[in-house]
């Protein structure tokens, strides 16, 4: 196909992409046809370095969509990533596509004008990870359930653990 021909099929595909807005799920955005800005080479960046990061933005800056793509990467959902940037940097390491434990705070779906609230996301969360890992030490305050937690999840897998919140 001449290079003419491929920019104008190029343009006419994006053109007629559904734009994301609102959308703060990389797997929805990814499987649902909606226009993607590939910015996935800084994600890879940011998982290969191996330090822990603090990303502060402005409201509506894409923090929701970062931390779900981190996650979908970190999980090893490879088929989000096909055609992206991240796909062929992974495919050039000697152990692609490795899946971590993940444990993703998510604090959107709640007002917080009460402590009792932010507790009770906590204790939500930790409930469902306690599921996956065991749920011998429920009954202790949320910050040992939680280190408790990472332990396990360590122990289990044998991987480091990702925390996003």
């Amino acid at each position: 196909m001449k290079k003419g021909k491929r920019e104008q099929q190029m343009k006419e595909n994006t053109i007629s992409r559904k734009l994301p807005i609102g959308i703060q799920d990389f797997g929805k955005i990814r499987t649902e046809g909606y226009l993607y800005v590939d910015k996935t080479e800084y994600v890879f960046r940011l998982a290969q370095s191996g330090m822990p990061y603090f990303l502060s933005r402005p409201r509506r800056f894409g923090k929701s969509l970062l931390l779900s793509t981190l996650r979908a990467y970190f999980e090893g959902k490879k088929e989000l990533f096909l055609g992206l940037k991240i796909e062929k940097l992974e495919n050039e390491m000697d152990d692609p596509w490795q899946e971590y434990p993940v444990f993703y705070f998510d604090f959107n779906k709640k007002n917080f004008k009460e402590k009792a609230a932010f507790e009770d996301v906590l204790d939500e969360h930790l409930k469902e990870w306690e599921e996956k890992y065991g749920d011998e030490y429920a009954k202790e305050p949320l910050e040992a359930r939680f280190r408790r937690l990472i332990e396990k999840a360590y122990k289990l897998t044998g991987k480091n653990v990702v925390v996003l919140v």
